[in-house]
């Protein structure tokens, strides 16, 4: 007669012999590749059998902490919002354990809406990546949304979030011309440069050392090579960033601070304008440690003139960053556009590699399923390393090959 362990027993052998043969189904039809399905396979296989002489325990959902887990889990979050694909695991080998090797943070623009309420994106983002940067939490109509008031609550969940998972936190940013709150367009002209030294000084002290480097002035140049207008131009006029640099610098003595911008990757009269830019404030004795490039795209940059660029900071002595990237393609995408893709993510991280002063290499985003690209982009997404379900894109692939490459 069988007692209820024995039942439990043969019961988890059924269990396990049909999750077989649905886990080999799903891998014969898997249109994009996957992490090493072998060894998944393999380690997942090993430790099945091992268990099925041990008594029944109670399953282990999804981690959500850095801890490295040797093989991925084909259990979901018991409170996703929405299904996952069935091929849903966290890698083996996650990006961040490469980037030690090549002394680069590999990091994500991060929101705190998704990281409270996807239990799949959290999980991710503490596996893959070594840095994060706040995509909005600590933009101006955010984070100081009244005269003399700060709120801090947003970008405190990511700060939080990265101290818990072993992160760094890359602040974004402190000065730019959109997103800020309607008050600060009734300020009176006279008033506005007490107004920038406030934000500055309070959202810089308030999170020094915690957040190990700033962007603290976003797209200053415009496209003519010249200073942006801008309120900031306006009413304090062009010391503006020199100002900027300086009560950063005050603030928070250890942070690195730096100038970001798009369309950089490129020869053009903005590139010019920003090198200019940053070798005057260099030469007044300004406290400026880098250079971000954003590097929003729908086509390669050419792979020599971004070396040139990037060393021409290096003779500076300034690092460089990649601070936003994502590629957009048209809709649906195809498996050659896909491809296309990840090449051009493989060319940029590339190119960084191999410049001794490009620090950090961060994507706008990891999964399409809340990137930023289609409400401003109509037609066009498909834009980060993760497909909406957190299925490994090829571009993901391609990240990885080249940060394993030497090891």
């Amino acid at each position: 007669m069988y007692n209820n362990h024995h039942v439990i027993r043969n019961s988890r052998w059924f269990i396990f012999l049909l999750w077989m043969i649905i886990w080999l189904s799903a891998c014969s039809t898997a249109d994009l590749p996957h992490e090493g399905d072998l060894t998944s396979f393999t380690s997942i296989l090993a430790a099945q059998l091992q268990s099925l002489a041990q008594p029944p325990t109670t399953p282990t959902l999804l981690p959500t902490s850095l801890t490295p887990i040797p093989t991925p889990t084909m259990v979901p979050p018991a409170s996703s919002p929405s299904p996952a694909s069935p091929h849903f695991s966290l890698t083996i080998h996650p990006l961040r354990q490469y980037a030690p090797a090549h002394n680069l943070y590999i990091g994500a623009a991060v929101s705190p809406k998704p990281l409270l309420e996807d239990p799949y994106y959290a999980a991710v983002l503490g596996h893959e990546y070594n840095l994060l940067t706040p995509e909005n939490a600590m933009k101006f109509e955010f984070i100081h949304p009244e005269p003399g008031f700060f709120d801090f609550t947003q970008a405190d969940v990511l700060v939080e979030y990265a101290e818990q998972h072993g992160m760094t936190v890359r602040g974004h940013t402190l000065v730019w011309h959109l997103q800020l709150a309607d008050w600060v367009e009734a300020v009176p002209c006279d008033q506005m440069e007490a107004v920038l030294k406030d934000h500055i000084e309070t959202i810089v002290g308030h999170y020094r050392g915690q957040v190990y480097a700033w962007d603290v002035i976003n797209e200053g140049i415009g496209d003519d090579g010249k200073l942006r207008d801008t309120i900031w131009l306006r009413c304090i006029g062009p010391d503006y960033i020199e100002k900027a640099f300086t009560w950063a610098y005050a603030a928070d003595p250890a942070a690195k601070l730096f100038y970001n911008d798009y369309d950089i990757e490129l020869e053009n009269q903005k590139s010019s304008g920003v090198y200019e830019l940053v070798a005057s404030l260099l030469q007044k004795g300004i406290p400026i440690h880098g250079v971000g490039i954003q590097m929003h795209l729908v086509e390669a940059p050419p792979a020599a003139y971004l070396a040139k660029y990037m060393g021409s900071f290096a003779d500076l002595g300034l690092e460089v960053q990649i601070t936003e990237m994502d590629v957009r393609l048209p809709e649906p995408p195809t498996s050659e556009t896909l491809i296309q893709q990840a090449d051009i993510y493989r060319l940029v991280l590339r190119v960084c590699l191999e410049a001794p002063n490009c620090t950090a290499f961060v994507t706008w985003g990891f999964t399409d399923r809340y990137s930023w690209v289609p409400e401003f982009f109509p037609g066009f997404g498909s834009a980060l390393v993760f497909d909406a379900d957190y299925v490994l894109k090829p571009a993901y692939i391609a990240l990885r090959e080249e940060l394993g490459k030497g090891e």
